[in-house]
């Protein structure tokens, strides 16, 4: 049965009438556009899906809309301003960090999550495991 929700979304607000246990990577996707937020594996491994609720990086395929009704959501749309990439998009673009770009957005939303939780992390707090745990390319150990 399809209800109305409202939604914070990238500083906006939105209303969306749909399925409450519909997951918010297809309202996000299919309903608002934002499609820089990716489907991988559907099972919340992979992070390629990886949004922000509160600040706090989430598995958008496995999490129903109706959970995050009214929290702020920030995907990676939402992160420049105008035409000035995130720091932190900026840093990816400048490392060549981008991959294949597939699961990039959710490595971003991660960082930047990290990054706002801790300004200035230690180096075991930005290391693969502990910045990045969770998206596909975690899964390849860095070079020693």
């Amino acid at each position: 049965m399809s209800e109305t929700i409202n939604l914070r979304v990238n500083g906006r607000r939105c209303e969306v009438t749909t399925d409450m246990e519909r997951s918010l990577l297809d309202v996000l996707r299919e309903e608002l556009d934002l499609t820089g937020t990716k489907y991988g594996c559907g099972e919340a491994q992979c992070g390629a899906c990886t949004v922000l609720v509160d600040g706090v990086p989430t598995r958008a395929c496995v999490t129903p809309v109706g959970a995050v009704a009214d929290r702020e959501l920030r995907t990676i749309e939402g992160l420049a301003t105008g035409d000035e990439l995130h720091p932190v998009q900026q840093a990816f673009l400048d490392a060549d960090a981008l991959q294949c770009g597939y699961c990039t957005s959710g490595m971003i939303l991660a960082a930047v999550a990290l990054l706002e939780r801790n300004p200035r992390p230690t180096r075991a707090e930005i290391s693969w495991i502990a910045a990045i745990s969770g998206n596909v390319s975690s899964m390849v150990q860095p070079m020693p």
